[in-house]
């Protein structure tokens, strides 16, 4: 229970609560342990509660009709998603799927909508937390729409580098299949644009790390949004 606490008090809709109330929301966290690639749950299926991702990735994405793969947000550490079920009572928007091994904290609705009840600022916290996603889902498919793939690619990279503490050399954490897919492209484009980007001495790519050798270049590529 302790430990389960101390980790929710570092989940920034849980900062400033009393640790008797960390206490009651920990009493109603379920851990569930994921494998990498395996289904956590469909669009379509019942919300019946929210996951914090203590360890690993999780990909929460669509399927288009004609079965193409969109990823719509990458869940690592610390990250909430499904908090829609909490509210709505609704299904699941979206799918979701372990990207590595994985351990989470599932919330149910029911014990948590108990819960907040009677801690107002709490579900506020989970409002502010919501619109955060919504602007980030937002910003993520303006730029798809408005932005070619090489400014689409040169912002991911800017957003992975503050969420690596700004560092230059960044953890390419995820496969190329995937990051085409969030960038709303193909494999064989982001690639070429890749390729691109080393030629013009943007970025160096090593395997599994990428460095950003030019910051103020590659921040006008993603400002303007291409080559």
């Amino acid at each position: 229970m302790d430990q389960i606490r101390d980790f929710l008090s570092k989940i920034s809709f849980f900062q400033g609560l009393e640790l008797e109330e960390l206490d009651d929301i920990a009493s109603i966290a379920g851990r569930k342990d994921l494998h990498k690639g395996e289904i956590l749950f469909m669009e379509g299926d019942e919300g019946n509660g929210f996951y914090i991702v203590n360890s690993g990735r999780v990909k929460i994405f669509k399927e288009s009709p004609d079965g193409k793969e969109v990823i719509i947000h990458i869940c690592g550490p610390l990250d909430q998603f499904g908090q829609v079920a909490v509210y709505a009572g609704r299904t699941f928007p979206a799918s979701a799927q372990a990207m590595a091994d994985s351990t989470l904290l599932f919330f149910p609705r029911k014990e948590f909508r108990e819960l907040i009840k009677n801690k107002p600022d709490l579900a506020l916290s989970m409002l502010s937390s919501l619109s955060m996603r919504i602007r980030h889902v937002t910003s993520q498919l303006e730029s798809i729409a408005l932005k070619e793939v090489p400014g689409r690619l040169a912002a991911y990279l800017l957003y992975l580098q503050e969420q690596q503490d700004n560092k230059r050399e960044l953890e390419l954490d995820i496969s190329r299949g995937e990051l085409a897919s969030f960038l709303g492209t193909i494999p064989e484009t982001l690639s070429r644009i890749m390729a691109r980007l080393e030629e013009e001495r943007l970025v160096r790519v090593q395997k599994r790390t990428l460095e950003i050798l030019d910051m103020e270049r590659l921040e006008e590529l993603a400002s303007r949004g291409k080559i």
